[in-house]
């Protein structure tokens, strides 16, 4: 028997609508599909409903695939490639594998030998990296720093460090509720040449991308970005 294709569709960052980030053929790829791989269930049916799905939504089966989720259960959530039937992984926004629990099941199905395909869609980390003016050549993502504040700062010196020796750009993200946090360590840490782009509600109305010096950054007052999803770049 032929093994399924995993398709790795990517999702609206916020309430985008899909026809406005996602090509049609990504669209009619998720249409189609009736077994899924979703971080959260419910914004997944949301999401097909949006489309909208080709099939019923009772009829559509979606496991779930968090931080939650054993090792031991991935193999259960490969079933319908195994089985011949083509499988759709799903992130909670943008892009699935990517900062993402999805891509342990990624992995795993390299090792069954499935054929793996990435489709084109938004991801927050590169839209930010675009639009920031920084280096573009070499970067590293981090995901979340640490939330204390101490430790916090400690790493932000490491990072900018790490960004003059290698001359790279040091991407990162924090918890919404925490970002205000975040940009009074940044301007408290880093040196005042050291470029920062806050880059906030990728792809919405109020999308927001600013890169400016550290020492320009303290004579403004803060943004307000306070529980709105952000990507934080520097380059020192």
């Amino acid at each position: 028997m032929n093994k399924g294709r995993l398709y790795l569709i990517p999702v609206p960052l916020g309430q985008t609508p899909a026809a406005a980030v996602l090509p049609a053929p990504v669209r009619a790829c998720a249409q189609r599909l009736r077994n899924f791989v979703a971080e959260n269930a419910k914004s997944a049916r949301a999401f097909l409903k949006s489309l909208p799905s080709d099939w019923p939504l009772q009829e559509i089966e979606i496991h779930e695939l968090n931080d939650h989720t054993a090792a031991s259960e991935l193999p259960r959530l490969l079933a319908p490639l195994l089985a011949g039937r083509d499988l759709g992984l799903i992130s909670e926004a943008g892009c699935p594998a990517v900062a993402d629990p999805g891509a342990a099941l990624v992995a795993l199905a390299h090792r069954e030998a499935i054929q793996v395909i990435p489709l084109v869609g938004p991801s927050s980390i590169l839209l930010a990296l675009m639009g920031s003016g920084l280096g573009g050549q070499c970067f590293t993502f981090h995901g979340y720093l640490p939330s204390a504040t101490q430790e916090r700062e400690k790493r932000l010196r490491e990072l900018e460090k790490q960004s003059r020796q290698e001359q790279s750009t040091q991407i990162f993200i924090e918890t919404p509720y925490r970002n205000r946090q975040m940009l009074e360590s940044l301007f408290r840490t880093c040196a005042p040449n050291t470029r920062i782009c806050v880059a906030t509600d990728l792809t919405l109305d109020s999308e927001q991308i600013r890169t400016r010096p550290v020492a320009e950054w303290q004579r403004q007052p803060l943004p307000e970005i306070s529980r709105r999803p952000t990507v934080f770049l520097l380059q020192g």
